[in-house]
This record gives structure tokens, sequence and C-alpha cells, in this order.
């Protein structure tokens, strides 16, 4: 039987977890990021839920209230941050059920619309949120620069 409920300090190691496998990019701030959440000082995300197999996490939603969101109207929109679920537990509506608990959590929040976003080309994510009901609203390719000053090339002297 799966529980899901707020993330909690037994639930750290396994949120962890996770965490490292959706975003291996961040793995080195993942640590520091959790325990900020986990000891009240994170100012994002506004919330965590996590889904249980017993003593064993083996999913997580992390939620926030967003000014905007693409596609959306209203100016406080709940907003699914990140959003995974263990291979071995896919497909048994573990995903759905954590999706369902994060909209009760933002009409809490005083939200009316609830979204959420993919990287490009994720055919498994796109599939997964639109098996929880959520419909298309764009599709976004973002890009960064560097503002910092370069530094002396080489030969430079």
């Amino acid at each position: 039987m799966i529980e899901i409920h707020p993330v909690t300090e037994k639930d750290r190691d396994g949120w962890l977890r996770l965490r490292r496998e959706l975003w291996p990019g961040g793995a080195a701030t993942h640590a520091a990021e959790v325990d900020r959440f986990l000891a009240g000082g994170a100012e994002h995300p506004h919330a965590v839920l996590v889904a249980a197999d017993g003593d064993r996490v083996v999913g997580f939603a992390e939620l926030a209230v967003r000014l905007f969101a693409e596609g959306c109207v209203s100016d406080r929109v709940g907003y699914l941050e990140g959003w995974y679920v263990d291979e071995d537990h896919r497909r048994r509506g573990v995903g759905r059920a954590l999706v369902e608990a994060g909209e009760r959590w933002a009409r809490e929040q005083g939200c009316t619309e609830f979204a959420s976003d993919t990287q490009v080309g994720n055919r498994a994510g796109v599939r997964a949120h639109l098996a929880c009901g959520f419909e298309e609203a764009s599709a976004v390719q973002c890009f960064r620069k560097s503002l910092r000053e370069p530094g002396p090339g080489p030969g430079s002297e």
C-alpha cells in the first residue's frame, strides 16, 4: 500500500536518492538543498510530498506557487517543480497519486490552475503528464549566457 505524505526527516535519504536520479547534473547540491528544506530554511520548493511503500520512498513531488506559468491565465499557479517515481513503481498509479495530492495542496494555497514542465524530447514525461490530465501549453527551448567578464586569454600579459 502506497502512502502519500509531506516529506519528513525520516524520508530524507529516499528523497535525496530520487532527486539524484531525476536531476543527476545537480547531484553535488542536492544534499544541501534537501537539508535546508527539512530545516525550514528553503524558499523553494514550497512543499514536498513523498510516496512511500512501507519505509521506502518510491516517489516525490516538489511543489511551488508561481506568479506565472506558460499557458496559464491566473497569477497564482500551483506548479509541479519536480516529479519522479522509482522505475519499479511506475505504471501503478503512484505518479498520478502524487499529482492529485499536489493538486489538493495547490487548491489549499488558493490556486485555480496547476502546471508543470518536462525536458524537450522526454517522451515518457510527456506521456505521464498527459495521462494525469495535463494539457500541453507550449514547447519552449531555453537559453543562457554568462555575463561574467572573461579572464585573460592564453598568451596575454
